[in-house]
């Protein structure tokens, strides 16, 4: 059997059972996910939950699967001959490639805008100037990908330069904003006074030096000489799932503290009014009619 056939086969055999209809192998579960990732195509119409955008924030570290795309398609089209490689960044499939990439970032620029729409929180907005700013970086990433990506011209230096805007933008929101860090006069120093993982400290110091580290791993593809840009895009998206997959713990570390602080996830909710004071009172009343 040819090895190319093999990808097919495994993503077939993921649709089969995902869209399975029978009750075993979790099939509540397994609708469920196929019911939010459909929403997700359909941002903006309904209002943002936290399941919707925290999904959406799982498809903005799947660039590298979803910008190979196009070049896997058109790489079984042209039977994995020689020339495979015509179907990269370098062909004319690339705005292709550009749009499926940033797809995931878009879909978070419009639900930042409906919670803005929803709520009128600014912070919303400035949320959706960060996958705004990240379009952007990687429409300069493709132009240059397309020049060849050895020049370092006028698109190259637009590419640093919003890159690096859009890293700093992104990890300052993950460490303050998602995460809730770097907090000045914490318990803690530089996390936060209340800490689910309480006796693994040290690795929240640890999660954000890698979350900042990851988050400019782009600069690996600057050196002309090196492993080939192919193998430097895997190294980059594997490394991306990683730091999500850390991120999501904090975050959603954070997210059940906001919870409990805002008595959305609570079995019991303080009355405005002591029970004492009731009581002092109706002692008071009693001894009046006596």
């Amino acid at each position: 059997m040819d090895p190319t056939y093999w990808p097919l086969v495994w993503l077939g055999f993921t649709a089969v059972i995902i869209l399975d209809p029978f009750p075993p192998l979790f099939k509540h579960s397994r609708y469920w996910l196929v019911s939010r990732i459909s929403r997700l195509l359909l941002p903006g119409f309904k209002r943002v939950e936290f399941t919707d955008f925290w999904m959406g924030d799982q498809f903005c570290s799947l660039v590298f699967s979803l910008s190979n795309l196009s070049p896997t398609i058109c790489a079984y089209a042209t039977g994995f001959n020689e020339d495979w490689r015509r179907c990269g960044s370098a062909s004319k499939l690339w705005p292709i490639a550009f749009v499926l990439a940033q797809l995931p970032l878009l879909i978070r620029l419009i639900q930042s805008i409906r919670r803005y729409m929803d709520s009128g929180l600014l912070t919303h907005l400035i949320n959706g100037g960060k996958y705004g700013s990240g379009i952007i970086s990687y429409l300069f990433y493709f132009l240059w990908r397309h020049q060849g990506g050895g020049g370092h011209g006028s698109v190259f230096a637009l590419w640093c330069l919003f890159n690096t805007a859009y890293s700093i933008y992104a990890s300052s929101w993950d460490l303050l904003m998602d995460w809730s860090l770097l907090q000045s006069h914490a318990k803690h120093v530089l996390l936060r006074n209340e800490l689910l993982y309480s006796n693994y400290i040290p690795l929240y110091y640890c999660a954000i030096v890698v979350n900042v580290l990851v988050r400019f791993i782009w600069v690996i593809y600057i050196p002309k000489q090196g492993p080939d840009f192919y193998l430097r895009s895997f190294i980059a998206g594997l490394l991306e799932v990683g730091r999500r997959t850390l991120w999501n713990f904090y975050r959603l570390e954070n997210e059940h503290l906001g919870n409990v602080d805002q008595y959305r996830v609570t079995r019991e909710v303080p009355l405005p009014y002591s029970l004492d004071d009731i009581g002092h009172d109706i002692d008071d009343d009693e001894d009046t009619q006596d």
